[in-house]
């Protein structure tokens, strides 16, 4: 019995769901945005006063929100650094998850520790521009005097969860949080302190990483606050995927990950070796070229948007009477083709009609999803039922296609605050000491059917004229 919390913070705002911590049942929500500046051209700052997080939160939490809450648990947005001096005061503003400043650093990386596979088999991921051990490369580089004071090292979630804590001088996280560092190993359980210092140029202090379940500790009010997590994590304990599952993500770009039960070291580097917040594992692969490709399509057909190409193309037929569209538009990243383009093949006259190209725009996307799935299923992941998220996952061409192409079951989730559910689930647990068995997410549910040959016959097609365009371009993934 109980009453719990879960809050997000993520890059734009805070949402806290409160819940029954035995059914998991909704019984209030908050939210409130973060009280950002906007950065150049409109955007998302570069740097962010970590305090504008606590601002948001309180302001989230307002109306007594959180009476009667006996434990919260804590999501945050993934990937942002958070540097501190011996006093626990920030040395400069976070850094964000997004931060694109950082990609040269990221490649300075890769090159002081001999290369890609290297930093596979050291930590199970390559350095990205979004990583916190390529954000600590870039600080020691361009802001050397603050890199020097930096004596502790937290992310978002751990940032404040320390915080409603009242800065305690035990420092956590938990294993999914550490496992998107670049300097923890989600094989080994432990962390590569020889990358720190790779990094920053000397030792830094790190959160104990707490084991599913734990507490972080109590407030003096009695209040328990349980270990919390990144995002990604906390979205798939809120969904209730497990082993057999694998979330796929249509943003701009994509991703797909499943819940395996052992760490997969990858030396081409496709597969990004994270942490769940339940003792699994979620390895990720990902593509640049998702629902960007659709809106490339439709802006080249003058349309309005995916929505009005979604129309379009169910006007044509699997297949797109052969038309294929390698969707490359920047490069990408499975296969590694960094500095490729798309490409469109098949042209004959009667391929030649708007309907098939937005046809064939869908089917490129779900096919280069597929193929980012077949690396993990190549790796033993099984794969049973696959959640489609994001808006795109609603417009009729995908879920036409969807099901045939990834060749299974094909659930798309109501839209919910899964991160929040996936953080209050996880106060639940620290609460009760069990893991809570909280209904899965409501949602509509594809199966393939009699459409399965013809899927097949559609994904021969793409890999096709992906083989004769790019030969070999997925030789470097070993099993």
């Amino acid at each position: 019995m109980g009453i719990v919390a879960g809050l997000d913070s993520s890059p734009d705002f805070t949402r806290i769901v409160v819940c029954d911590a035995d059914s998991g049942a909704v019984l209030k929500q908050g939210y409130a945005p973060h009280p950002l500046e906007s950065g150049e051209g409109g955007g998302r700052p570069a740097d962010v006063d970590p305090q504008a997080w606590l601002l948001s939160l309180g302001e989230a939490a307002g109306g007594g929100l959180l009476e009667g809450v006996q434990a919260i648990g804590v999501s945050a947005q993934q990937n942002a650094l958070v540097p501190l001096d011996s006093q626990g005061n920030t040395v400069r503003p976070a850094m964000p998850g997004g931060d694109k400043r950082t990609q040269a650093a990221a490649a300075d990386l890769i090159d002081r520790l001999g290369g890609r596979e290297e930093w596979a088999q050291a930590v199970g991921c390559v350095p990205q521009a979004m990583h916190p051990v390529t954000k600590l490369r870039w600080l020691a580089r361009n802001e050397p005097e603050a890199a020097q004071r930096v004596a502790l090292v937290l992310q978002a979630h751990d940032w404040l969860v320390w915080q409603l804590l009242g800065r305690p001088s035990r420092r956590t996280t938990d294993r999914g949080g550490a496992s998107g560092t670049g300097y923890w190993s989600a094989a080994s359980g432990s962390y590569r302190p020889d990358l720190i210092e790779l990094a920053l140029g000397h030792q830094a202090m790190l959160p104990e990483v707490l084991g599913p379940g734990d507490a972080a500790g109590t407030t003096p009010e009695g209040l328990i606050i349980s270990a919390g997590t990144g995002e990604t994590m906390a979205a798939a304990f809120g969904l209730g995927v497990r082993q057999g599952d694998a979330v796929v993500s249509l943003g701009a770009s994509g991703s797909v990950m499943a819940v395996h039960h052992e760490a997969l070291v990858d030396p081409s580097g496709m597969i990004t070796s994270l942490a769940d917040a339940t003792g699994m594992h979620l390895p990720v692969v990902h593509t640049l070229n998702a629902v960007r490709a659709l809106r490339g399509t439709a802006d080249m057909l003058g349309l309005s948007g995916i929505e009005e190409l979604s129309d379009l193309a169910m006007k044509s037929t699997p297949g797109s009477h052969g038309l294929v569209m390698l969707p490359y538009l920047e490069g990408e990243k499975t296969p590694n083709l960094p500095h490729t383009a798309g490409t469109l093949s098949g042209l004959r006259r009667e391929s030649m009609k708007p309907e098939h190209l937005a046809r064939a725009a869908f089917e490129g996307m779900l096919c280069g999803l597929g193929d980012a799935m077949d690396v993990l299923r190549a790796r033993g992941v099984e794969v049973r039922r696959i959640f489609l998220l994001g808006a795109a996952a609603e417009l009729p061409a995908v879920q036409a296609a969807a099901p045939m192409l990834f060749g299974t079951q094909v659930v798309v989730p109501q839209p919910a605050d899964y991160a929040a559910l996936g953080a209050a689930r996880q106060a639940a647990w620290a609460l009760n000491g069990q893991l809570p068995q909280w209904q899965g997410a409501a949602a509509q549910v594809l199966e393939p059917g009699e459409e399965l040959p013809v899927g097949q016959a559609v994904r021969q097609q793409f890999t096709a004229v992906r083989e004769q365009t790019h030969p070999g371009a997925f030789d470097s993934v070993t099993a």
